[in-house]
């Protein structure tokens, strides 16, 4: 399992470092970014995925997340992945931002052209993991996950369907029931075709449903976040939850939107509460 070492830095006493690798997953090289914190220098640390959202990378989140100062304050390590499969031969939309390069939903396709690259779904839960474990001092029995947006319905699907994987799961403004929200419906028929049975494993609200079970939630959204109404709609996923018995901490953020301004005013808050869960 090699691994191309793209640029490490010091921060915060740990290490931020951008790494490349071929998958065998999306059958292309894939990027991904890793804050290991200083407590690793004295063993395996607990690991936090973050999942980004539309038009992202493994960069918007490094740059703009302000997560590293927090992280290293508790001792986890932060693993930042791609939102897609990307290269010359990828199969792409290019003026359509919500779906191709940068819009994979974390799912894995099943339609041609785009079910040889486009399966983020087992890239996020499966091969990535096996090389950070390989690579990396982390504790992968004491993972947790979150995301925003196409992110946020990454994590909390990840969450449902491995609830034995990861101790925790969060989300910044989650898209809770993509199946039927306008902004990822047309993604989904094209990625997993117009039987919409074989959505369900890719829609947080139909997996709970349908039976799937993850211990609690923390969400938390913005109030003039401008999809709230109609790409979000986090009161659906809290209606599951409630009839589910799961416990959900909906936290609507007043006068705050759906940018990173959001997302890094909270991050502290999403990383301590891991942290308390993944140590214990």
């Amino acid at each position: 399992m090699p691994l191309d070492v793209i640029s490490e830095a010091k921060a915060h006493g740990g290490t931020q470092g951008v790494y490349r690798h071929q998958s065998r997953t999306t059958d292309t090289p894939m990027t991904f970014a890793v804050f290991t914190p200083p407590q690793a220098r004295d063993g395996k640390v607990p690991v936090l995925w973050y999942l980004s959202g539309l038009t992202c990378t493994h960069q918007n989140a490094m740059d703009k997340g302000e997560f590293r100062r927090a992280a290293a304050e508790h001792g986890v390590m932060i693993v930042l992945s791609d939102t897609s499969p990307r290269g010359p031969g990828v199969p792409d939309e290019a003026d359509n931002w919500q779906f191709g390069s940068g819009a994979g939903f974390y799912v894995d396709a099943t339609q041609a052209p785009y079910a040889a690259n486009y399966r983020m779904y087992s890239y996020v839960t499966d091969e990535l993991p096996g090389y950070v474990a390989t690579h990396f001092p982390a504790d992968m029995n004491r993972q947790g996950i979150f995301g925003h947006s196409m992110g946020g319905h990454g994590a909390l699907i990840a969450a449902l369907r491995n609830p034995d994987a990861y101790k925790s799961a969060s989300a910044f403004a989650p898209i809770v029931q993509p199946s039927t929200a306008d902004w990822s419906r047309p993604a989904f028929e094209k990625y997993l075709g117009r039987d919409r049975a074989t959505w369900r494993p890719y829609d947080a609200t139909l997996l709970i449903e349908d039976g799937h079970r993850f211990p609690e939630f923390l969400v938390d959204q913005g109030t003039v976040d401008p999809y709230l109404d109609d790409g979000l709609r986090p009161q659906l996923l809290k209606e599951a939850c409630d009839k589910a018995g799961i416990r959900l901490t909906l936290n609507m953020r007043e006068g705050y939107d759906h940018s990173y301004n959001f997302i890094s005013t909270f991050m502290d808050d999403h990383i301590a509460w891991h942290a308390e869960r993944l140590k214990r």
